[in-house]
């Protein structure tokens, strides 16, 4: 399965649900689709997409041999292939659901805490801060993009 944002959207979708159904946050329903769109917005900060791999292994290549030398669709050269290979292996094999990790899942717990603590689409949040980061990373171990519940 190929990530793009509306991965980012089924993360985000899967946290706050477990948050909804914790008691651990609160936010008003007519605010729930800003609220997984922003908190998308911040988690992409964390991970890589598929998408993001492809755009940077082109942007790679067009650096590195010139955009004029290129005579086919560069996705499909060797190079392009190489250049994502190597970016791929950048991130030591560490992803969630297909994301590729840009940072470890404590520092993105703790940047959603954060973002639930400071965002005004969240009402209130109903834990400590060590609670609220434990229980992020122990559900979002859990995350599947085929299952957003």
């Amino acid at each position: 399965m190929r990530t793009d944002f509306n991965t980012l959207i089924a993360l985000a979708t899967h946290t706050v649900n477990h948050l909804t159904q914790d008691n651990l946050i609160e936010y008003s329903a007519d605010k729930r689709a800003d609220l997984l769109d922003s908190l998308a917005t911040e988690l992409g900060v964390s991970f890589s997409t598929d998408e993001d791999i492809r755009d940077q292994a082109v942007e790679e290549v067009e650096e590195k041999f010139g955009i004029d030398e290129m005579q086919e669709d560069i996705t499909e050269t060797e190079m392009f292939n190489h250049a994502r290979k190597e970016i791929i292996k950048s991130f030591q094999g560490e992803s969630l659901g297909g994301l590729y990790m840009v940072e470890s899942l404590h520092n993105v717990a703790n940047r959603v805490k954060d973002f639930m603590l400071n965002s005004d689409l969240v009402e209130d949040v109903f834990s400590t801060d060590e609670d609220l980061v434990a229980f992020l990373v122990t559900n979002m171990r859990k995350f599947n993009p085929r299952v957003t519940a």
